[in-house]
């Protein structure tokens, strides 16, 4: 707990800025900082873990759904859907399992800025059929499951971990 308190290194990316908006410098480091990271995770991997095992990748409900202004969030994150169907055909052979997760808007110090605007926040819960924003332990138990020994014939799949965004639309009220 008390590591967690002082914990406050941020991962990932939150560009919300349509194409043009987006300089190279913004659009690289948001591949960078996912489907460059995702493919060093899997290359890794496929060097170590030649006895089998279990790769979760992160992707996103933005890769599954058309959000605007989220296209270089949108492509780094298809690109991990990408890779993790491939990995998975590749690294079946060795027993190495590789599936990823793919939340909604989470509760996060990335988004932060995002869900603490009350405005923006209520617009985001209207999105998600469930009405609420995700937090880290509904992604974490998504991971922890595909991570288990006992789901050893999963691999290839993108868990939607989204409070139904990417998939259901929510009744209007």
């Amino acid at each position: 707990p008390e590591l967690r308190k002082n914990y406050r290194r941020v991962v990932g990316s939150l560009l919300l800025k349509s194409a043009h908006l987006t300089t190279k410098e913004q659009y690289q480091a948001v591949i960078d900082a996912s489907l460059t990271t995702a493919f060093a995770t899997v290359r890794a991997a496929g060097k170590t873990m030649t006895k089998g095992g279990s790769v979760v990748l992160i992707s996103s409900a933005a890769a599954m759904e058309g959000l605007a202004n989220h296209e270089a969030i949108a492509a780094a994150k298809a690109g991990i859907l990408g890779l993790t169907l491939s990995s998975a055909a590749t690294y079946a052979g060795q027993n190495l399992r590789v599936n990823a997760v793919a939340p909604g808007l989470t509760e996060t110090p990335l988004t932060a800025q995002l869900t603490g605007n009350e405005t923006s926040r209520k617009f985001s819960e209207a999105m998600h059929a469930l009405g609420r924003l995700g937090k880290p332990e509904d992604v974490a138990r998504a991971i922890c499951f595909l991570l288990t020994p006992e789901n050893n014939w999963i691999t290839g799949q993108v868990l939607a971990v989204d409070g139904g965004l990417s998939r259901v639309r929510p009744k209007l009220k």
